[in-house]
């Protein structure tokens, strides 16, 4: 997630279609067997694989999840290694948070059920649980939504429960495979534009599984919220690269968490959902949405309104 999301900015561009003949599509594959190989070799090499041993044991034999995880986000044997080398902790926490899949895929095929609920007749593509260099910690484009594990599994930031965030993380990128619009029509996104991309992804989760995937921003807001989003609306033209709402990873305070845009265009997002009588077409449209200042203004949103 996070600062590699500008490249499924400009990859996600269109929603899968609907199958012929209106049949009922099939639930995504929810696969963990790259987990499960990871696992094995890890084990075979008594916890020190090399990096030779990653490539051509793991990442060469790797579902098509992985190997398009992989060239996403240059990871290789080598990378692996390393972050291996430098985190072992990493790496031997994943073993037991590979144990919690099985209830992590039962939680998102419910998740998954809802979505297509809200989207009838669409195809969703496969959630594929990988192991990899560390970071990032998940990717979503129409070809799939991608999870690091290991990433996940130390990454408490936003819930301390493992499969409470697995599950919700992994629904924030399955929403991502279904946006187009902002999600593909800019290769200069603005703090707006990728604020309201995110922010209509922790939506969507939110309705598909309870909450949001980034729990943490929400009460690092609490009680600044018209002050927060009164200068977030001064920066909303600005370059969403280098900026201190989104794709600023490392670059959070306490006060300020990274990421900060992802939770005000979230509350934008569900501003105009509130005011739309006719959700089922809000829901296409925040998913479709292809003008953010328009949409910004369709919302009915303003820094520290109450939400319901």
């Amino acid at each position: 997630m996070r600062r590699c999301l500008l490249r499924l900015l400009l990859a996600v561009t269109a929603i899968l279609p609907v199958q012929p003949g209106g049949a009922m599509p099939d639930p995504p594959a929810i696969d963990s067997s790259d987990v499960d190989r990871f696992l094995a070799l890890y084990a075979r090499s008594e916890g020190r694989p090399d990096a030779d041993l990653l490539q051509t044991e793991y990442l060469d034999r790797g579902s098509a999840g992985l190997a398009r995880f992989a060239r996403l986000r240059r990871i290789t044997g080598e990378s692996i290694a390393a972050a291996m080398a430098r985190r072992p902790d990493v790496y031997t926490r994943a073993r037991h948070c590979a144990a919690e899949l099985p209830a992590v895929a039962g939680d998102l095929e419910t998740a998954t059920a809802k979505l297509r609920d809200l989207l009838p007749g669409t195809s969703l593509p496969a959630i594929t649980f990988v192991i990899g260099r560390g970071r990032p910690v998940a990717a979503g484009e129409p070809q799939g939504a991608y999870i690091g594990l290991e990433a996940i599994c130390d990454w408490a930031t936003p819930n301390p429960d493992f499969r409470a965030r697995a599950v919700r993380v992994a629904a924030h990128e399955l929403v991502h495979t279904q946006q187009r619009g902002l999600a593909s029509n800019n290769r200069q996104p603005t703090v707006l534009h990728v604020a309201l991309v995110e922010g209509a992804a922790e939506f969507v989760t939110e309705l598909i599984t309870g909450a949001v995937a980034y729990q943490h921003l929400a009460p690092a807001m609490a009680g600044r919220e018209a002050a927060f989003e009164a200068e977030f609306l001064r920066d909303i033209d600005t370059p969403a690269m280098g900026s201190r709402w989104v794709f600023n990873e490392g670059a959070g305070t306490p006060e300020q968490p990274s990421d900060l845009g992802y939770h005000i265009g979230y509350r934008i997002v569900k501003a105009y959902y509130q005011r739309t009588p006719d959700k089922r077409a809000a829901i296409v449209h925040i998913l479709h949405m292809t003008d953010a200042q328009r949409f910004l203004t369709d919302s009915g949103w303003s820094p520290g309104m109450r939400l319901r």
